[in-house]
């Protein structure tokens, strides 16, 4: 093997190895993520997430919809509902009276 191909592959694994540790990212709440697809829960008004390079961020709950926004786009969405925001489809599988959980994915 030559050493550009051994350094090509090398590259590769850390450039696919980094984007799996930056591809979300908490600043209030717990976010675990595999691949594209990230699981999230934000309680609080206002609380944020960095996820798959954009920010959520929770607004509340009102007659059991929660209000989200990513990059601009606001939305909301009821207990196992999916919708699009942004760049993202949200799928809130849990809403309590202050806190979503919700699943994210790039669209």
């Amino acid at each position: 093997m030559s050493t550009t191909t051994r350094t090509a592959r090398l590259a590769g694994g850390l450039l696919a190895g980094g984007l799996l540790l930056t591809g979300c990212s908490y600043t209030s709440q717990n976010v675990s993520c595999q691949g594209t697809s990230c699981t999230v829960t934000l309680s609080g008004e206002g609380a944020e997430a960095e996820i798959l390079g954009q920010t959520l961020t929770f607004g509340g709950v009102q007659d059991g919809r929660a209000s989200l926004t990513v990059g601009g786009a606001s939305v909301s969405c009821g207990e196992g509902e999916s919708v699009n925001a942004g760049p993202l489809e949200l799928s809130c599988s849990g809403i309590t009276d202050d806190s979503v959980e919700l699943n994210a994915r790039l669209n």
